[in-house]
């Protein structure tokens, strides 16, 4: 790691260094349990479009494009895009992928998000921006889900990525939106860097920001 140049992991290069060197200690390298059991559970009633921001190597996509959602899966990097190109079958990487600037790009609004170490990837500096980005991507009832890095105690300054939230920090910076799931992630089923914080929670957006 000593060798990287970019250090700033707001930049795309910072991203393309470490997945050209194959050093993405965050992937856990394959679909989690808790998606399946989560897409099995709600199915269509999540609604059609799904959003898969800073989508990495992109191992979820083959999923839920199986299941029948209409599925966006960006990055900005280019080197994880490549990546994701190698890891997905190549109709189905066609159909999903696309190298994009969460905060920048053009599209319609999205029936649910899914999160995966894309929160923990930003700078805390970002994540009053991501949240307003989230709630102006999803339509009104929509679903943020997915996986959140938790730590109650984690020390300041923060070092990262990845970045651990505090719940309530959280809590704070999704205002407008309803938790409606939240369990801890065992273990074994997180990758080392976040074994022992992952925790799945699901948030529904009121459409509108609370007061």
């Amino acid at each position: 790691m000593s060798d990287f140049k970019t250090r700033d992991p707001a930049r795309p290069e910072f991203w393309d260094e470490r997945f050209t060197a194959g050093y993405t200690p965050w992937e856990a390298r394959g679909v989690p349990p808790a998606l399946v059991r989560f897409v099995a559970a709600h199915g269509s009633a999540l609604g059609r479009r799904v959003l898969v921001p800073g989508c990495g190597a992109a191992y979820e996509a083959a999923l839920l494009d199986a299941a029948g959602f209409d599925v966006l899966a960006i990055d900005y990097s280019a080197a994880a895009i490549e990546r994701a190109r190698a890891a997905l079958p190549a109709d189905v990487a066609a159909r999903v992928l696309r190298q994009a600037d969460f905060f920048a790009f053009d599209a319609v609004q999205f029936d649910w998000i899914y999160e995966r170490a894309f929160l923990a990837a930003l700078p805390p500096s970002l994540w009053p921006s991501w949240a307003a980005r989230v709630a102006d991507l999803l339509v009104p009832g929509g679903v943020l889900a997915g996986f959140f890095f938790l730590d109650d105690a984690v020390a300041e300054p923060r070092r990262g990525p990845p970045f651990a939230a505090r719940r309530a920090e959280l809590d704070a910076l999704l205002h407008g939106f309803r938790c409606e799931e939240a369990a801890a992630i065992a273990q074994d089923q997180s990758a080392a860097v976040f074994a022992g914080r992952e925790h799945w929670i699901t948030w529904r957006w009121s459409g509108r920001a609370a007061a």
